[in-house]
């Protein structure tokens, strides 16, 4: 059985191990498209903390480990599928003929259309190679600019805090991680940073970028005021890899649609990771849920198939956890609610926020600040759908009980 996985991310990396443990004399080509050793994007604000070297972003140390296990590497981007004649046509000319395939492209970042983004002081934060430029261009008192304050751009944000910069974060919406928190909570985040002495641009766009007479750059933003800086660090989203299946009939909207068997609409073909939308827990819909423990669960469930293994991976329950410069902030499910009753405590000076969000007798969604404890609490009341029976109404007067509620409802006697 000839096993080809394209991408060599965590998804792939899991599927790659958990086939080998399955089908001892199959065999594994794992396509890697950069050309590293296979490694975490998880651990690159470690690495720009100084928390770790460049091989603390490596899957599998030493690199040995994929010939041990049989485990062909192969250095290369796809640039076509031939699904009919199971055939995978790499840039560099050659093919890779597979009988089962598992798509684990991940997701790339997203340049915006603005102009002057191509400069050399301009780079994401998404792979190795931008960790290393960035490493050399903010250094302590550099002026750093960060365009966007979503999930990866506050984990961002925190990496280069650590590295002493002088810090502006631009945020084209009016609060930081919009599709993460509220209002309230992300108003509460961007004081916090504030506080930390991050100066942080809301409502506010960059329109521009230019270079300076001194090889620096001039960012100019929607409200008409210039931003001065040695480096531009652009977090404005990711999108797919999915490119070289094009026109091979394949079923997708955004990412590759798979069903819970992570199979796509082609045969002998799985998808998984970034690249896959399968069903959201919170709306029954298809979504593209970017977390590294969903991925690696998905590609679990793709590579136990692909081996002849029967197994499914159900909806995936939408969840975040953000820790910027020691303010913890989650959310989980349905956390904008769906309508129906809703329970709020607030206490701005001692940064703490609680949203919980309910259908009937069930909790749908959360939002927290502050609250580290309930993070496993609240994953269990929302997945396990539980009825809450008497303790809807006492978490309606009283959000910060959570505890309380899931000891008892979960409670074996």
């Amino acid at each position: 059985m000839r096993h080809v996985i394209i991408g060599a991310g965590p998804a792939g990396v899991r599927a790659a191990e958990t086939i080998r443990a399955l089908q001892p004399e199959a065999d594994i080509t794992l396509v890697d498209g950069e050309g590293e050793a296979p490694y975490s994007r998880m651990a690159i604000p470690y690495l720009l903390e100084g928390k770790i070297g460049e091989q603390g972003t490596w899957l599998h140390r030493p690199l040995e480990f994929y010939s041990q296990q049989r485990i062909a590497l192969v250095r290369g981007r796809a640039q076509e599928l031939d699904a009919a004649a199971k055939r995978v046509m790499m840039e560099d000319g050659t093919a890779l003929d597979y009988d089962r395939l598992l798509v684990a492209t991940g997701a790339r970042a997203i340049k915006p259309p603005v102009e002057g983004l191509g400069h050399e002081r301009v780079h994401h934060c998404w792979t190795l190679e931008d960790a290393r430029a960035i490493e050399k261009l903010a250094q302590p008192g550099a002026e750093v600019v960060l365009m966007g304050a979503g999930f990866i751009g506050c984990i961002i944000l925190e990496a280069l805090v650590k590295r002493r910069v002088k810090l502006t974060v631009v945020e084209i919406e009016d609060r930081m991680v919009p599709r993460m928190l509220d209002e309230v909570a992300g108003g509460m985040l961007q004081r916090w940073c504030e506080n930390n002495g991050v100066k942080v641009l809301t409502s506010t766009a960059i329109e521009k970028v230019e270079e300076a007479g001194d090889g620096r750059l001039v960012v100019g933003v929607s409200s008409g005021e210039t931003l001065d800086a040695d480096l531009l660090v652009v977090a404005a989203g990711v999108a797919p890899n999915i490119e070289f299946m094009e026109g091979t009939g394949v079923e997708k909207r955004a990412g590759i649609i798979v069903n819970a068997r992570m199979e796509t609409s082609l045969p002998d073909v799985w998808a998984a990771g970034d690249c896959a939308e399968g069903c959201d827990f919170s709306t029954g819909n298809l979504s593209t849920l970017a977390i590294q423990p969903v991925a690696v669960e998905q590609a679990i469930t793709a590579a136990k198939n692909m081996a002849g293994v029967e197994a499914e991976y159900h909806c995936a329950l939408p969840m975040n956890v953000l820790d910027t410069l020691g303010l913890i902030t989650t959310s989980f499910g349905k956390h904008d609610g769906v309508g129906g009753p809703r329970a709020v405590l607030h206490n701005a000076d001692e940064w703490r926020y609680i949203r919980l969000e309910f259908d009937e007798d069930r909790l749908i969604g959360a939002q927290t600040a502050g609250h580290v404890h309930m993070v496993g609490m609240l994953r269990g009341l929302i997945q396990s759908r539980l009825p809450l029976k008497e303790w809807k109404d006492k978490l309606l007067k009283h959000p910060e009980r959570v505890a309380e509620a899931y000891v008892d409802l979960t409670h074996v006697a």
